[in-house]
């Protein structure tokens, strides 16, 4: 290709500086964040640990609905139908 069909024309140009402007403004807003969860008293390594924790919940919570929709299917029932016979909240 040529060097003309390589560049981009001005809109897309402008479109990749409102990108860039706009990722710079959330790095820069979780910065801030962070700066002021430090200077509340917490430390980066208890984050950190916080994050791995709500991943793996969410691992977990991801494998159960898995479950439940196939049981639901098996059953011929909507997973809705089966959070009562399980105590589950719809919130859940």
């Amino acid at each position: 290709p040529s060097p003309r069909t390589c560049q981009p024309d001005g809109a897309s140009e402008e479109a990749l500086r409102g990108e860039i402007e706009k990722l710079k403004q959330k790095d820069l807003a979780l910065d801030q964040e962070i700066a002021q969860l430090l200077s509340e008293g917490y430390n980066l390594e208890e984050l950190e640990k916080h994050i791995s924790l709500l991943h793996e919940y969410n691992d977990i919570k991801d494998a159960g609905q898995m479950l439940l929709g196939k049981l639901a299917v098996i059953r011929g029932v909507t997973t809705k139908q089966l959070y009562p016979e399980y105590d589950l909240e719809l919130s859940d």
